[in-house]
């Protein structure tokens, strides 16, 4: 499809190429595109209707929950509910599964609702990251915990939004990887970026540099390799928005365990699952201390890992490290 393709277009189309597509994913694309829209909208307006700075609560992971965090698992929710085609989701917000009532919907979802919300208060780039299965349950039953422990492999789409200078959806299908920028003149997601592959090698490396002391000796001497040959340090402390400048420019991203957080940081579901299916596609490598975050086998849903992700060659070299 020709940049310029509108969303709806291209959804349409890539509909159209399989012959028993019955349109109930590409819906559920729709929706989440509409709530991308909208949490684009109370983002970019934040600052002017108090919607910045914390709620005063905290999340399931124990985490400050901030105004804007609440408001885009409301939008999201609503939406994914009210558009029919999901059976149940689960959120970063929330402890367990959440019911849609849609027992006839075919899919489940995993998202993170709004990442990197720690920099809403100064203007930086967040984002959301979402997954999406074919439930294993029976349709018209209810759903269980078994429809999101299928495991990485099974996601049949993912994605993520990112809320910076423009505001971008970029998703795959497990075909391509595709992105598309907000044009809030026709109200439009547009194809900016067909099929998205990332360099092979790069040099940029981001990572938390205020943890450096509590990684493991190896990863330390990586980075102490990075620094020699003066890469570019780069870290926005948002997932999405460091994932989305490597993937384009060439880099890796860093998220090693820590003694506070032994099993790193980074949930597995909502998070490194995702990431980990558009970086297969593209061309980068995403594991963990041992293996491919895609061969981890899912035991609860807010599981941790530690993540490395980005350019093949440089994922490799810091691997060669870890062995």
């Amino acid at each position: 499809m020709p940049l310029g393709t509108t969303l709806d277009r291209y959804i349409l189309h890539r509909q159209n190429a399989f012959a028993f597509a019955t349109g109930e994913l590409s819906q559920l694309l729709r929706d989440i595109a509409l709530a991308g829209k909208i949490v684009h909208r109370e983002v970019n307006r934040a600052g002017l209707i108090d919607l910045t700075g914390d709620m005063g609560l905290q999340n399931v992971q124990g985490e400050a929950q901030q105004k804007l965090d609440v408001i885009a698992d409301i939008r999201f929710r609503r939406a994914l509910t009210n558009g029919g085609e999901v059976c149940a989701l689960i959120s970063e917000e929330e402890e367990g599964i959440i019911f849609t009532g849609n027992n006839k919907g075919k899919y489940v979802v995993a998202i993170d609702p709004l990442d990197g919300s720690s920099n809403i208060d100064v203007n930086v780039s967040i984002g959301t990251i979402f997954s999406i299965y074919r439930r294993v349950t029976p349709v018209g039953s209810e759903p269980t915990l078994d429809d999101f422990m299928q495991g990485g492999h099974e996601q049949v789409a993912a994605g993520y939004i990112l809320f910076g200078s423009s505001t971008m959806l970029v998703y795959t299908t497990g075909h391509s990887v595709n992105g598309f920028t907000y044009d809030t003149s026709v109200g439009e997601f547009i194809l900016s970026h067909p099929n998205i592959k990332t360099p092979q090698n790069g040099a940029i490396y981001s990572y938390n540099d205020g943890n450096l002391n509590a990684y493991a000796e190896p990863v330390q001497r990586y980075l102490a390799a990075c620094r020699e040959r003066q890469y570019s340090a780069r870290y926005i402390g948002s997932l999405v928005a460091d994932f989305h400048r490597n993937l384009l420019k060439g880099g890796i991203y860093l998220y090693p365990p820590t003694a506070k957080n032994p099993n790193g940081k980074l949930r597995l579901l909502y998070e490194c699952y995702p990431l980990a299916f558009i970086a297969g596609i593209t061309g980068c490598l995403a594991v963990n201390d041992t293996e491919a975050i895609l061969n981890i086998k899912p035991t609860s849903l807010h599981q941790r890992t530690p993540l490395y992700i980005g350019a093949p060659a440089m994922v490799e070299e810091l691997m060669g490290y870890l062995v």
